[in-house]
């Protein structure tokens, strides 16, 4: 028996990807055009319906999987006002136990996207009465928002006593633009700003140096290692996350299996030169992260069951609350559509 797997960092909205999403033609060259032709084309296409049938789908995946609890860091640009109740619903439905964050950003529609962004992680955040569902606040990355969105950003998680969210250094395009801002990188530019108060989730870190990594440790920060999506994107490994024990592990949108996750940690810790001891605290490090959001929250996970809060959520390898086959079935239907407005793009 064991208490599960908590993927630290992941993103429903890509949910479909999964089901056929179409490869862009010409293939990125580097980390950006990956962002620009895949990842920001599809959460611009995301309706309700296509990110309910994505939310439903990977939650349903991962709590068959052994994930019992994960972190959700959102966007969609379109859809931006009530997006997160769409995922907390599909969590609450599954009884998988989730933190979830709307990434503000400006890459769109300027400030004011980033304001409506912030402004559904407080609407959330306040109205949100799911007893296994809470709420943080998220940017998207430095990179794609002003000083002005990072201070507001800070400042709205301290005043409703949470964390933020934030995907930092996963490219060293985000190091390269921290620097042209005048600041020595993007943890010094979100740490100066005051958008980081303890206990904020530092997705990726790949481009970080080992005094930085100390430092998001001393300043209570959780690091979130997520080499699947490292590898496929080509940012690097994360070889200076060693220099902290507040480094959990998380998927990226990959499937949230934790086991796959690892397996991949430790062939990449191998292949490049690291101890496997130096990373194999990573996947329960998750559980302690958590436990910040939980802290009474108890799993217990069998051979064909698991248990979460009390609730029977898969019961002889099969879901408790739910039909997986119809799940997946709605996902096969939602995708085409999803690809169909992406192409449109």
């Amino acid at each position: 028996m064991s208490s599960g797997d908590v993927n630290a960092h992941t993103h429903l909205y890509s949910g479909l990807a999964p089901l056929g999403l179409p490869a862009p033609d010409p293939p990125p060259r580097n980390f950006s055009e990956i962002l620009e032709r895949v990842w920001w084309k599809l959460d611009r296409a995301l309706d309700p319906a296509t990110l309910r049938a994505s939310a439903r789908f990977y939650v349903a995946e991962a709590l068959l999987a052994g994930t019992t609890g994960l972190v959700d860091h959102h966007e969609s640009p379109r859809f931006i006002d009530g997006s997160l109740d769409v995922i907390a619903d599909a969590c609450e439905e599954l009884g998988l136990p989730a933190v979830v964050c709307y990434g503000a950003t400006e890459r769109n529609g300027g400030r004011e996207e980033a304001r409506r962004g912030l402004r559904e992680c407080r609407r959330f955040i306040e109205a949100n009465t799911r007893p296994f569902v809470r709420g943080g606040v998220g940017l998207h990355a430095s990179f794609t928002v002003s000083d002005e969105t990072l201070r507001e950003a800070g400042e709205l998680a301290r005043e409703l006593k949470t964390v933020v969210h934030v995907h930092v250094a996963e490219d060293r395009a985000d190091v390269d633009d921290a620097r042209q801002r005048g600041f020595a990188g993007p943890l010094e530019r979100l740490l100066e700003l005051g958008a980081l108060p303890p206990g904020s989730i530092v997705a990726h870190g790949v481009h970080l140096d080992v005094e930085q990594v100390r430092r998001c440790e001393a300043e209570g920060l959780w690091l979130v290692h997520n080499p699947r999506s490292n590898a496929n994107n080509r940012v690097g490994w994360a070889r200076s996350l060693g220099a902290s024990a507040r480094v959990a592990l998380g998927t990226d949108g990959f499937a949230s299996d934790l086991v796959a996750e690892e397996a991949a940690l430790l062939a990449e810790a191998r292949a490049h030169g690291e101890p496997s001891r130096a990373v194999v605290s990573r996947r329960a490090a998750g559980r302690h992260l958590f436990s910040a959001f939980f802290p009474d929250l108890s799993a217990r996970v069998e051979p064909g069951r698991i248990a979460i809060g009390g609730r029977e959520v898969v019961d002889s390898g099969r879901l408790a609350g739910a039909d997986a086959e119809e799940i997946r079935a709605h996902a096969r239907e939602a995708a085409p559509l999803l690809w169909k407005r992406m192409n449109e793009l």
